[in-house]
């Protein structure tokens, strides 16, 4: 993937129109005056199952939008709808939401999926019906620029596809330059869970920190689905790592490092996105001092946020908006935006080819959203490659460092 400088917006809309009041009621097919075409847009995120923290956080993100959007009335004529359905985090079950959402005409775009290889099942679907699909938290650059990107053969093999989280060839590379430079570490073992998102991860990790004088002191692929580490736990130990890099989500990740400190590996434990999640440290009674990456800055620390976070609060979901919430709201935004581009050039309605005319639409999308600006390159790509690395503090996540990777401090 590129390393370049954030693309300068010289337009620029509101970030959503948010406001206080945001929690209403899900689109009706027809508004009350039935003046109004129903727009639907679809979400695909594991909202059961052991990732339903990061999947239920997306849906209310995406609620959210759709809820200030009809509130301000966004899209003259346009009332929006949120079809959220349930993928369990499997490749297969993404697959057939993405053909059940393709097959209704008012679905004019997708949110999601949070895993890559769900993602991977989603794109033909999406691409033979001109269906736009974009992820807030898709990490593999394969899904963008094609499987020989290591080669620099860069390619887009799905133009219907687009995320707002920056690639793991940014964030494994932010990782072992941290690692490396930031808390001097100088021997890692590297473990994956044999996933497209953890190897890809693991993989990018292994090569910048290997390339900037790091030594790889031993490599485990584990399956996502283990909890007892034991065999893991002694390889590492006899290593004699200075820090234990994972590939891999939460689920695992926290009985992994509570069983590495309990079997007296007492170097921290670091990871990317899928790791920053509370739940991570209710699963890990040792989290003090493990790290995490995840894609932009925390929308804590975020001025463009600050709307959003008081009315994620004042729309009463139960749930927290965890890692990606923020990039869920512009996801879901940037469809909404093209759908108005489309209406507005289109003389007031949507024209009978209205979902390639969205796809059209996201490409030039530009609006200063909740995580900074919004825009996609020409893979689909989001422009800002800002990464943040967090710390356990005290039972919660503190962000300790924020760089777009390009621009990483090497003093």
């Amino acid at each position: 993937m590129r390393h370049r400088s954030l693309l300068l917006l010289t337009t620029a809309v509101t970030a959503g129109a948010l406001t206080l009041s945001a929690c209403g009621s899900r689109g009706d097919n027809k508004s009350g005056d039935g003046s109004k075409t129903t727009v639907v847009i679809g979400l695909d995120a594991p909202t059961t199952g052991e990732l339903s923290a990061l999947g239920l956080g997306i849906r209310n993100s995406a609620q959210l939008a759709i809820d200030n959007a009809n509130k301000a009335g966004e899209v003259k004529g346009v009332t929006f709808k949120l079809e959220a359905l349930d993928d369990k985090a499997l490749p297969n079950v993404g697959q057939q939401n993405a053909t059940k959402l393709a097959g209704d005409k008012d679905v004019l775009g997708v949110v999601g999926p949070l895993n890559s290889g769900v993602a991977q099942s989603m794109q033909q679907v999406s691409k033979q019906n001109n269906l736009t699909l974009i992820s807030p938290a898709n990490t593999t650059p394969d899904l963008t620029q094609g499987k020989d990107w290591k080669q620099n053969k860069r390619v887009r093999p799905f133009p219907t596809y687009f995320r707002t989280a920056t690639t793991d060839e940014v964030q494994g590379a932010f990782d072992g330059q941290y690692a490396w430079e930031k808390m001097k570490v100088k021997k890692a073992y590297v473990i994956d869970d044999q996933k497209t998102y953890g190897v890809g991860l693991a993989s990018s990790f292994k090569d910048q920190f290997s390339k900037l004088g790091g030594k790889i002191a031993g490599t485990e692929h584990v399956s996502p689905d283990d909890r007892d580490f034991k065999a893991v736990v002694s390889k590492v130990k006899s290593a004699k790592p200075d820090l234990v890099f994972y590939g891999g989500e939460y689920p695992a990740s926290g009985p992994l490092s509570q069983q590495l400190k309990d079997g007296g590996v007492t170097v921290p434990l670091m990871g990317g996105d899928g790791m920053y999640s509370g739940d991570y440290i209710k699963l890990n009674k040792k989290a003090q001092g493990d790290y995490a990456s995840s894609v932009g800055k925390p929308v804590e620390e975020l001025p463009s946020a600050k709307k959003f976070i008081a009315a994620y609060k004042a729309a009463g979901f139960k749930e927290s908006y965890e890692a990606y919430g923020g990039s869920t709201y512009d996801s879901t935004w940037a469809i909404i935006q093209a759908v108005k581009k489309v209406v507005e050039d289109s003389d007031g309605k949507l024209p009978d080819d209205a979902r390639k005319k969205v796809v059209d639409a996201m490409n030039k999308v530009t609006f200063d959203g909740v995580t900074g600006p919004i825009a996609f390159d020409k893979y689909g790509d989001t422009t800002n490659t800002m990464i943040t690395a967090y710390q356990v503090d005290k039972g919660k996540w503190a962000s300790r460092f924020s760089a777009e990777f390009k621009k990483f401090d090497k003093s």
